[in-house]
């Protein structure tokens, strides 16, 4: 188990981690924006102003999904100082800013050449179609990306499975391949100077590594070499189970308290679903342990699992650990299950700490007889919170009586999403720094 004394080296300087993993993502992209720009000027400007813009978008477009591929790599430094729920959060805006640079690519292009002949724009657009070479694929990866742009969006991705929506945007990929081959074989900018040709491969190069590598190599090394199994299910109360996992050299793998795996049981029925757990206990070198309440399909039937059932998971993923704090003494506040997390902090924190627990009913209190046990070794002071939602049990006024000094410490965060947000609001109106406040929302995307 890693323990943390005091405040990384790199937040005492006051270079946070996530930071700089946020400057660094924006420092990338600002450069290779600028590189382009160079690469595009050089290669002169066509005399319709149409077509210049339509071939700007078009290289933007472009690099922005490269960007995107980077986002959503998995790359661990990025996770670890940025957290996949921002990472995926802005891989789908930039999702829809490549869309629009897209749609203006081809809308610019396609009407500045119809100025430039006899040809309405639909047939102009046939005719590049007929004669430019790449321009079909171009077409495809555009007709590709609207589609998943529109299963993206909020109302119809609400009311997809996950496994529908993940395949449908597996075809990115397809898309990326054709946009990027029409892109050398009939961007003036590359097809002009084999230096932007060269470099135009290398950004395209790095992006497609660094999937392969995040997504695939890094995860199936990791399953090859610690070969996990189900060692034990045990039900904390009617709707919550525990899952023991044990392997081979569990001690090298980088987990830490606070992270979550995406877990795939490999049961003939369930291999190929998987799930995000956050680990219910600090790793300690030899088992890991996830507790999942029963939402849906995928953990009602953790239940039923058999020891020894082998599992494939991915990660360990997530920033919300003690690499971001700042402060020596922490709050903890968990709402309902979102209780795993933040047991697991607490068996790793060292400083003082506050932990509040906040459920409906006592009943509802999982795991709390360890948060008890832990609070009484390391103590802390352990509040449990009760009743309905209304009137607000975590309302500013509630948390400065329970925890007067709330300024003066980092408050790590985790539960439903609205108790979340009416959490959030009260911290922000007590005065708590945001880069005191650590939270995720876990989310899949990509």
């Amino acid at each position: 188990m890693t323990t943390l004394q005091e405040p990384p080296a790199a937040t005492r300087a006051g270079l946070r981690p996530r930071v700089v993993g946020r400057t660094g993502l924006y420092a990338l992209l600002l450069a290779n924006a600028v590189v382009v720009t160079v690469f595009f000027v050089q290669a002169g400007f066509a005399s319709n102003t149409l077509i210049v813009l339509g071939r700007l978008a078009g290289l933007y477009g472009a690099l922005l999904m490269a960007f995107q591929l980077l986002l959503v790599a998995r790359l661990p430094w990025f996770d670890r100082r940025i957290g996949m729920d921002r990472l995926t959060s802005w891989h789908r805006w930039t999702g829809f800013s490549v869309l629009w640079l897209l749609l203006a690519h081809a809308v610019f292009i396609v009407f500045g050449y119809a100025q430039s002949s006899s040809l309405d724009p639909v047939n102009q657009l046939v005719d590049l179609a007929e004669t430019v070479e790449g321009v079909l694929r171009a077409i495809t990866a555009l007709a590709i990306i609207i589609v998943v742009g529109a299963v993206s969006a909020r109302y119809a991705r609400r009311r997809l499975a996950y496994e529908t929506w993940h395949f449908i945007h597996l075809y990115t990929y397809v898309a990326v391949v054709l946009a990027f081959t029409h892109q050398v074989a009939a961007g003036t900018t590359f097809t002009s100077s084999s230096v932007a040709q060269t470099y135009w491969y290398a950004v395209w190069g790095l992006a497609l590594a660094s999937v392969f590598l995040g997504r695939l190599v890094l995860p199936l090394w990791r399953n090859l070499r610690h070969q996990l199994r189900v060692t034990a299910v045990v039900p904390e109360n009617d709707d919550v189970v525990s899952v023991y996992i044990t392997g081979r050299d569990l001690d090298r793998l980088p987990a830490r308290a606070g992270q979550f795996f995406l877990w795939r049981f490999l049961t003939k029925d369930r291999w190929w679903q998987a799930n995000p757990f956050s680990l219910s206990a600090a790793p300690d070198g030899r088992t890991l342990r996830l507790t999942a309440k029963r939402a849906g399909d995928g953990s009602a039937a953790l239940r039923h699992l058999k020891v020894g059932t082998r599992v494939f998971a991915e990660g360990p993923y997530g920033a919300f650990t003690t690499l971001h704090r700042t402060r020596p003494d922490a709050l903890l506040i968990a709402g309902g299950v979102g209780v795993t997390p933040i047991r697991a902090l607490l068996e790793e924190l060292h400083g003082h700490a506050v932990v509040i627990y906040r459920v409906a009913t006592d009943q509802d209190a999982v795991l709390h007889d360890e948060l008890r046990e832990l609070a009484l070794a390391k103590g802390a002071e352990l509040h449990l919170v009760t009743g309905p939602a209304v009137p607000d049990r975590l309302a500013p006024q509630e948390l400065a009586r329970l925890v007067p000094d709330i300024t003066g410490r980092d408050v790590y965060l985790c539960g439903p999403p609205p108790m979340m947000n009416a959490v959030l609001g009260s911290l922000r109106e007590l005065g708590v720094p945001r880069t005191q406040t650590h939270f995720e929302r876990f989310s899949l995307a990509g």
